[in-house]
């Protein structure tokens, strides 16, 4: 039997097709969606640039001190990383509640926004 693929959409084609469901249901508008959209573009792309970098360098660094001694620490961009992921999933949630308090507003019954935003890609 063979297997659907279904090509996955990057991080662009994803914000590109959220923006043209917002636009179809009048949410594009929305100060608050603007806003909270645009942060969260900011933070995906922060983390795509430390998945680079953690990537790229070693997990455990060396610290010296002024006697010399150096001790050993977690790469700080796995700490940032975290941080970061950590907002842009209060940011998500946000973005959904502020989708839901719009169509509720519209009394729209179908929300093709929010099953797009809550599908897996």
């Amino acid at each position: 039997m063979a297997k659907k693929t279904e090509k996955k959409m990057n991080l662009n084609e994803q914000a590109k097709k959220i923006l043209e469901i917002a636009e179809k249901h009048g949410v594009e508008q929305n100060f608050l969606f603007i806003t909270t959209f645009k942060r969260y573009q900011v933070q995906l792309l922060m983390l795509t640039n430390l998945e680079r970098t953690i990537a790229s360098e070693p997990t455990l660094i060396s610290k010296e001190y002024v006697k010399g001694r150096g001790n050993m620490y977690v790469h700080p961009a796995i700490n940032e990383y975290n941080k970061t992921a950590h907002g842009a999933n209060q940011t998500a949630s946000t973005l959904i509640k502020i989708i839901k308090t719009l169509r509720e507003e519209n009394n729209d019954k179908e929300d093709e926004l929010i099953k797009f935003l809550t599908r897996g890609n």
